[in-house]
């Protein structure tokens, strides 16, 4: 057998290296990256943080998975496990509360925090306008993205994986819908097996095919900015006006993003010029007072892949096209979830199903059939 996946970004690694580090996998596997150093990917981009605050129970499971292979790449995965910290004011605090109740009961070391609780642990927060908060104490936080991104691929070569530095640039079918080969800046490539795991370029190399996917490039800028007010044991604070901020290195220097002011999909990869100081600056000091003398820093843009039909990933073989699996449209959420998807496609390239953690929900048929798996804590 032979695969050859296109996208050594975190999710193709991760399929590469678990499916050939499995004894039971005896077949040649390639990856196609068109750029090693990564500088338009979004796996490097990323903010590069872990949660287990989804709603959907399959999303948690695949962060409690991902938080396992942190923890256990140790020092290398600079993990920092701070939590995340939303913040709801009256009219969304019964969705926060009923929301916590079933991740607390899926395994999350989630807690709910009156306002008395927030302000006793977190002085430095305005909450005048604030009702609960719900804080992963335990299993969520920040790392390395990098980090990971460059084990998974030293995995991957290590267990045999051949990388090959080339562009895909389209995809043709046999007669029978299955695909026969990538066209390539390399030539044409053949292999038994496909692997779709290009992130934000996914839908437009799927289309060459024609194969409709709801996946975006959806451009999220972060910023970075020093502050007099250090925050003490601060989280990643999700703020009901969009705004997320976190510590970033020394303290007093912190990195924060929220809502686009333009969110047309495809913009260029350069940081919104005017979101900072029109929308984050003001929702940042109106949360945290001392943030008002902040002084901004650098910033950077990458983009979500982005899945329109209900904000999750496309995840498996679907009938279109029997020989393409896909691993894309993780809106955000595919770094800390690569490991999983990796771990679970590997399984299924070796063994035909499923055996640790069944990622059927994900399976890019619901979209045929126009059955959403929703996912509503979208950052």
């Amino acid at each position: 057998m032979s695969l050859l996946i296109l996208g050594g970004g975190a999710l193709g690694c991760a399929v590469a290296a678990y499916l050939a580090e499995r004894p039971d996998w005896r077949g040649r596997i390639q990856v196609l990256e068109r750029d090693p150093s990564y500088a338009q990917a979004s796996s490097a981009l990323s903010a590069a943080s872990i949660r287990q605050q989804f709603s959907t129970p399959l999303n948690i499971a695949l962060s409690q998975f991902g938080l396992q292979v942190l923890r256990a790449a140790g020092p290398a995965a600079a993990l920092v496990e701070r939590g995340y910290l939303y913040l709801a004011g009256p009219a969304q605090a019964p969705a926060l509360a009923a929301l916590q109740a079933e991740q607390q009961r899926l395994g999350a070391a989630t807690r709910l925090m009156d306002r008395a609780a927030l302000r006793a642990r977190w002085p430095w927060l305005n909450l005048d306008d604030i009702e609960l908060g719900a804080w992963g104490e335990q299993g969520e936080g920040w790392f390395d993205g990098w980090g990971l991104l460059m084990s998974l691929r030293e995995r991957a070569r290590a267990a045999g994986v051949e990388f090959l530095r080339g562009e895909a640039q389209q995809l043709e079918r046999h007669a029978d819908d299955s695909l026969a080969a990538v066209h390539s800046s390399l030539g044409r490539l053949e292999a038994e097996r496909f692997v779709l795991a290009c992130g934000a370029w996914s839908a437009p190399l799927a289309a060459t095919a024609g194969l409709a996917l709801p996946v975006t490039a959806r451009r999220r800028s972060v910023y970075a900015f020093h502050s007099p007010e250090t925050a003490p044991l601060a989280p990643l604070l999700i703020d009901p006006s969009g705004l997320w901020f976190r510590p970033e290195g020394e303290p007093g220097q912190f990195i924060c993003g929220g809502t686009p002011l333009d969110d047309t999909p495809g913009r260029p990869l350069d940081p919104e010029p005017d979101l900072f100081e029109e929308r984050l600056w003001p929702a940042l000091a109106a949360r945290v007072p001392g943030f008002e003398s902040l002084r901004p820093g650098g910033a950077w843009a990458g983009y979500y892949e982005m899945n329109d039909f209900d904000h999750n990933g496309l995840v498996g073989a679907f009938r279109d096209c029997p020989n393409l699996l896909l691993a894309c449209g993780f809106s955000g959420h595919g770094l800390q979830h690569a490991p999983g998807v990796g771990r679970g496609l590997a399984e299924w390239l070796a063994t035909g199903a499923y055996q640790t953690l069944d990622l059927s929900p994900l399976s890019p048929e619901r979209l045929r059939r126009g059955e959403r798996y929703l996912e509503r804590n979208v950052i």
